[in-house]
């Protein structure tokens, strides 16, 4: 199994030990981005709006490093901290995604890295 390093500085360097995403064959598993803007790397302000706007940018960055797009997603892993926030994702993701939408699940945490409310993960297949 060959694998690809995917990596570019359009969205948050890791700040792990882990890649911003992997490309075995036609397949990208976008690690977990919360949303830190990649020039400061500091956690985006302006409320919950900003934060879940600021992950879906994110994911797309690393979304088009790998060759692809958010529309190669066939499966989206949503973390909040507050499941009461899940109307505002939908309404956010609907100017990123369009149908037929990919596989997902919203997935309440206690807590996430950074103190922030949401993360987000992907799995993208490349045809």
């Amino acid at each position: 199994m060959a694998k690809t390093i995917i990596q570019t500085d359009d969205a948050p360097q890791a700040i792990g030990t882990y890649s911003q995403a992997v490309k075995s064959d036609n397949t990208v598993y976008i690690s977990g981005q919360i949303p830190l803007d990649p020039v400061s790397m500091e956690v985006v302000s302006g409320g919950i709006e900003a934060e879940i706007t600021r992950v879906f940018d994110n994911l797309q960055a690393v979304a088009v490093a790998s060759g692809g797009s958010l529309a190669d997603v066939v499966k989206l892993n949503i973390f909040l901290t507050d499941l009461g926030n899940f109307p505002i994702v939908n309404e956010i993701m609907a100017r990123y995604f369009q149908q037929p939408y990919p596989a997902r699940a919203a997935i309440g945490v206690a807590a996430l890295p950074k103190g922030v409310g949401v993360e987000m993960d992907a799995i993208l297949v490349i045809d």
